[in-house]
């Protein structure tokens, strides 16, 4: 009887990749189901997950996707100019959709809303704020399966599974971390909780097409897995650590960001 792993190995890439971020996305809605039992958490703990949610992006950045770009073009003439091209490319795209669609940051006053001027709420600006920060990570995942599924020693499934897990790890606290304050700010628990799930449903989705692209060829493949390491550099950078000094926990938060890039190391060496 052909065991579940098998099963899941046998999978396309992009079948992989879309189990993988249905459980990100379900670990995202199980941190922002706190509103049912908490209406608030103290800031500092709040500023802690997100500092753990940079680090593990930060670690997921090199070992799992700037490390096996850079393998992969160690033969070439120039062999830096793929993980450099993508990886700045990753960041230039996330730039791009930050400068078109309207957000606003947690913790930020909507005169502060980034994106082009618009008059929608505040909570759907501060989702949106999210779900820009969650397309890397979809991504992420997705470029990891398609590249495992070109069976080279430079990608396996396995780190693409610890890749996935470490994602899933930090959209545990993420989730909460997007729901409390939404609920601090008035909105019932159901839409709270939904507006924080919510911010995890665009993963698969990314998922998909990272799948599908890291897939298509070997000389693609650096590119892309480059691409997705710059997009979520640029989301910690430009997002994540900036939101969680705004309460001026930087010890608290520094620390938290550590043993982040230590869980994930810890999850891609085990099981990469």
């Amino acid at each position: 009887m052909e065991s579940l792993w098998d099963t899941f190995l046998a999978w396309p890439a992009w079948v992989q990749a879309l189990a993988a971020t249905i459980f990100t996305w379900l670990m995202t809605a199980f941190g922002a189901s706190a509103v049912f039992w908490r209406r608030s958490f103290p800031q500092k703990f709040l500023d802690a997950m997100l500092g753990f949610a940079g680090g593990v992006m930060i670690a997921a950045s090199y070992w799992s996707l700037l490390e096996p770009a850079l393998k992969l073009s160690e033969k070439a003439a120039l062999p830096w100019i793929p993980a450099a091209v993508g990886f700045l490319a990753g960041g230039l795209f996330l730039r791009a959709i930050d400068a078109v669609l309207p957000h606003v940051h947690l913790g930020f006053p909507r005169t502060e809303a980034e994106g082009l001027p618009t008059r929608w709420r505040r909570s759907l600006l501060l989702v949106l704020a999210i779900t820009i920060h969650n397309i890397p990570e979809g991504l992420a995942v997705g470029v990891a399966f398609g590249a495992a599924s070109t069976h080279i020693p430079e990608a396996a499934v396995s780190s693409a599974i610890a890749l996935a897990l470490g994602i899933g790890l930090q959209n545990l606290p993420e989730g909460t971390a997007v729901a409390i304050p939404l609920r601090r700010e008035g909105l019932g628990p159901w839409k709270s909780f939904w507006y924080g799930q919510l911010s995890g449903a665009v993963e698969p989705a990314a998922a998909v097409i990272g799948a599908a692209t890291a897939a298509t060829s070997l000389t693609v493949l650096p590119y892309a897995l480059s691409f997705a390491a710059g997009a979520m550099i640029y989301v910690v950078v430009e997002e994540v650590i900036p939101e969680a000094q705004r309460g001026g926990h930087t010890d608290v938060v520094t620390m938290a960001c550590l043993v982040g890039f230590v869980a994930m190391m810890i999850l891609d060496v085990a099981l990469g």
